[in-house]
Formats: C-alpha cells, structure tokens, sequence
C-alpha cells in the first residue's frame, strides 16, 4: 500500500507519517509547498522534512518551488480570510499536483497533513482530496489527522525533534 504524503512541515508530517507507518502504509513524503512565504521561510521547513526523513529512513520527494505560479493560482482571493475561498484555491493547487504526481509514479494511494491543523476546513480538504482521487484514479486517505489528539501528538513530536515551529500557515496572506 504506497502512500504519497503531501507534506506541509515536520511538526504536521512526522505526525502522519508516523500514523500512516502504523497502519501499515509505505510512506513517500511530497513537500509541495509553492505557497510559503518568504523563501527563506520554505527552505527552512524543507531541511527540517530533509531531516526528519534521513532520520526515519523515509523517502521525500521535492516538488517544484513556484511561488509566482501560486500566486497565480490564488490571484482575486488575496483579501479573503483565512480558512476562505484563498485556501480552497490554494488546497485545490496543492493536492491536484500531489494526486498528479502520485498517479505518474504509480502510488495507490495519496494523503496529506493539512488535517492536523485546527484551523484548517477539514470538510473542503477531504472533499478536495477526494474529487481529486477520483479525477486521477488515485485514492485519497481522508483521514482527520487532528482527532484522538493528533494535533497534540504532532506538537509533541516537534518538540521531541526539536523542529521548526511556524506560527502562520505559510502564505504572506496568512501572517499575523
């Protein structure tokens, strides 16, 4: 059962990975993340994934990092609110790519960490992830990764691992 992971941090991440790994899933970590803000910010999450994956034995596959192509993407819906219609674009550019991918390099399956977050539309992820699923004939894990204290269990993960903890989702638009 071969899994690709969207990734968005280590906190979130190793999390999923590790609840994946349980159920017996071979996990591949997909750090696609062209909403992340500034570069420096992206590249900092990146190596903090680049090491929890060297650490765990667990292989990652980068995506391209094209931040104006986001914008692109998300273009109109600048002033929207967090959780609104700008994330909805902005899941919808993420996990297209991750369910593309995942069906180009034969993965059964695709998943991601975006519903560790409590701030996150857990309903308008899953129901993405899974129109996408069926769009490429991939089938998506639509796991709520926040529940049983996920969200607790990721913070403690991070903390244990010593990551990288941001306080804003990634975008310019989502910084306090």
């Amino acid at each position: 059962m071969k899994v690709l992971l969207h990734d968005c941090c280590a906190p979130c991440g190793a999390h999923v990975a590790e609840e994946l790994k349980k159920d017996g899933y071979d996990v591949t970590v997909y750090f696609y993340n062209p909403n992340i803000f500034p570069a420096e910010e992206y590249q900092l999450r990146l190596n903090e994934m680049k090491r929890y994956c060297e650490k765990n034995k667990i292989p990652l596959i980068v995506g391209n990092y094209n931040h104006d192509e986001w914008l692109s993407a998300v273009a109109g819906f600048e002033n929207e609110k967090e959780g609104g219609a700008r994330c909805e674009k902005c899941f919808m550019h993420r996990l297209g790519e991750t369910a593309q991918k995942a069906m180009e390099e034969g993965f059964e399956y695709f998943a991601t960490t975006l519903s560790v977050s409590p701030h996150k539309p857990v309903e308008v992820i899953n129901r993405i992830g899974n129109e996408l699923g069926e769009f490429y004939n991939v089938k998506f894990i639509d796991t709520v990764w926040r529940k049983n204290e996920g969200y607790k269990k990721a913070c403690e993960l991070s903390r244990k691992n010593d990551f990288h903890r941001q306080n804003y989702c990634g975008c310019e638009f989502s910084v306090n």
